[in-house]
């Protein structure tokens, strides 16, 4: 019986490690929400500062982060994320994180993970329309770090 239990939690274990990212598209929202994690694993929130400076995320630019004053530099267009965490939940802040569009419509906020259904996409910088598939602009590991990250935000 041991072994049937030690077994089955090895299979577990590594079915989660080796199962594959829900893709942009496959994304599915609930009032704006996305209640299943994009990776099926935790994300870590010691690698959100990186992805939340000057990293693909960048939210500092549009959001202040009291947790993150070592970093300079923070913006005041987006609302303060000090008490995330205790205003949304995580599925909540998921879908505000990959696509904050779906929860506040016309928000300003870019779709982060998201591949499809711009307008005029552009290649990086240099006036020309984008070729080929476009890639998010957060994977999925680094949307599930930044939401974790943002969970430790609550109010005090």
């Amino acid at each position: 019986m041991k072994l049937t239990r030690l077994t089955l939690a090895t299979a577990l274990v590594a079915g989660a490690a080796f199962a594959e990212d829900i893709k942009p598209a496959d994304v599915a929202f609930s009032d704006g929400a996305i209640e299943t994690s994009l990776t099926g694993m935790p994300g870590d929130p010691a690698r959100a500062p990186e992805i939340m400076d000057k990293g693909a995320g960048n939210c500092i630019a549009c959001h202040e982060v009291t947790a993150l004053n070592d970093i300079p530099f923070h913006g005041e267009v987006g609302p303060t994320l000090d008490g995330a965490g205790s205003r949304w939940s995580e599925g909540e802040l998921r879908g505000i994180v990959a696509n904050a569009k779906m929860t506040f419509e016309g928000s300003m906020m870019p779709a982060f993970y998201k591949t499809d259904g711009f307008n005029r996409p552009g290649d990086a910088y240099t006036g020309k329309a984008a070729e080929g598939e476009l890639a998010p602009l957060l994977t999925a590991q680094q949307v599930e770090d930044v939401v974790a990250f943002l969970m430790t935000l609550k109010d005090e």
